[in-house]
């Protein structure tokens, strides 16, 4: 596809607005302290007694960093003080044993994310035990049907650590990029030289891993299309299989490590738009495919596949090539589903580890869904992963006819409709080319709870 084709700057312009990024329906802003450790249980119990239960996915918060990024808004912990990883893991180990007793033995693990924080702040011995707790818990897939990743940040690791990694088991890695030109890193307090990046690369592909990505930021103090474009130039020569460039929103009265940032080094909200026709451009030109969201892709790439059959789906880490599976979250702040329900974890490891001395789950809050919900999210999802609402698959699956049920959300649609965004047929809507920078705010439309939401969202262009 085009870059003019996804890129229309008056559009872009006109529905650049707060809105939620959809990796959940109902987004998290709506889970709630009711939804309590017992609700968890009973939802495990659910899952297992499914008449085909869904396969296991982990999500793992590594939450210790050794320097502060300024631009970040992750949950994080700065620290040069390894023994206090040491003691986190043991904590986290405690909480696996107490989680994978809630699973039958015959469900299998199919996919595993580390984030962070970063991931690999662990040595690679720590993320060995690690790797061996996980298994023994929740048992392990196949080789070849797992999807195992972690995030890289390239100043923690050599090439011969990104090759143990791959023993240890992980196939996909993201390493954090962000931007190449010094001064923006240097403005960010993320200093990292291309080399060592490059390095890492060739050895990720040596060691045989699957997937190599790359996250970059647009709308960072000093970028100039010029800066960005030279940044670009070096990425699209590494040629990694995904390309995620997120959109940086800068809150400094939200996250105090931002105020660091100079205000004067900050692009005016025009560049922003000028970094990001720029990225479309290049990367669509380089032959990547955009994926939706904030996502590129080579052609071959099973992300890029899985658009294409219909398969690709979307949960808490993005876009995922694997079925629908109960994800558990593990760490501070993580955020599982399980069931028809969200739930996530307390948020300071002295809690954390006190309900674990007790034996204890960490969730300390959730939701659990209702039939509005799961019909919402599947149009929703379908929207967000294939571009298209199919009427009739809704109504089968969910007993309705779909233009008397969303007859408001239709109407609210056809503004974007007018200006060619979208089409609304008989029978489905189809997000058009230049609709699918702004697949959010169709998704907003028929979400049941934003007009009262308490929730800060991220602009969605």
């Amino acid at each position: 596809m085009q870059d003019h084709q996804l890129f229309n700057r008056p559009l872009v312009e006109k529905y650049d607005r707060p809105g939620p990024r959809y990796t959940s329906y109902p987004t998290a802003p709506q889970f709630h302290a009711a939804f309590a450790e017992d609700d968890y249980r009973a939802a495990a119990e659910r899952s297992n007694g499914a008449t085909v239960p869904k396969p296991l996915s982990v999500y793992v918060h590594i939450p210790f960093c050794k320097s502060l990024c300024y631009y970040c808004a992750c949950n994080k912990i700065i620290t040069h003080n390894t023994e206090r990883a040491a003691e986190y893991l043991a904590w986290l180990q405690q909480e696996i044993r107490v989680q994978g007793a809630l699973f039958d033995e015959t469900r299998r693990m199919t996919q595993l994310h580390l984030g962070g924080g970063t991931p690999t702040y662990l040595s690679n011995d720590q993320l060995g035990e690690l790797m061996a707790s996980l298994d023994a818990a929740f048992h392990f897939a196949p080789p070849e049907e797992r999807e195992f990743s972690l995030e890289v940040d390239p100043r923690t690791v050599t090439p011969e650590q990104i090759h143990e990694l791959h023993a240890l088991g992980f196939n996909r890695l993201s390493f954090g990029v962000q931007d190449f030109d010094p001064d923006v890193q240097k403005a960010v307090n993320r200093v990292q030289s291309e080399e060592d990046v490059v390095s890492l690369v060739h050895a990720a592909r040596q060691a045989g891993f699957q997937s190599i990505s790359v996250d970059l930021i647009y709308g960072l103090p000093l970028q100039t299309v010029a800066s960005f474009d030279t940044t670009l130039d070096k990425i699209i020569a590494l040629r990694p299989d995904r390309i995620a460039t997120y959109s940086y929103a800068h809150l400094p009265e939200l996250f105090k490590a931002q105020r660091l940032i100079r205000p004067e080094d900050m692009p005016p909200p025009e560049r922003k738009l000028e970094l990001l026709e720029l990225t479309i451009r290049r990367l669509t030109e380089a032959g990547y495919v955009y994926i939706g969201m904030d996502h590129f892709a080579l052609p071959d790439d099973e992300l890029t596949l899985a658009r294409e059959n219909g398969t690709l789906q979307r949960n808490f880490q993005g876009y995922s090539t694997h079925a629908d599976c109960d994800m558990i979250g593990l760490g501070i702040t993580s955020i599982g589903k399980v069931g028809d329900t969200y739930s996530q974890n307390v948020k300071e490891t002295a809690q954390y580890q006190h309900r674990l001395q007790e034996g204890r789950l960490a969730v300390f809050r959730g939701y659990r869904l209702s039939d509005d919900d799961r019909l919402r999210r599947d149009v929703i999802n379908a929207l967000m992963c294939h571009n298209r609402i199919d009427f009739a698959a809704i109504e089968a699956k969910h007993g309705i006819v779909f233009r008397d049920y969303f007859a408001d959300a239709l109407e609210e649609l056809r503004e974007m409709a007018d200006d060619g965004l979208l089409a609304i047929r008989d029978n489905e809507i189809e997000l058009l080319p230049a609709g699918r920078l702004m697949m959010r705010n169709a998704a907003m439309a028929f979400d049941a709870y934003l007009a009262h939401s308490t929730g800060r969202y991220s602009r969605t262009v």
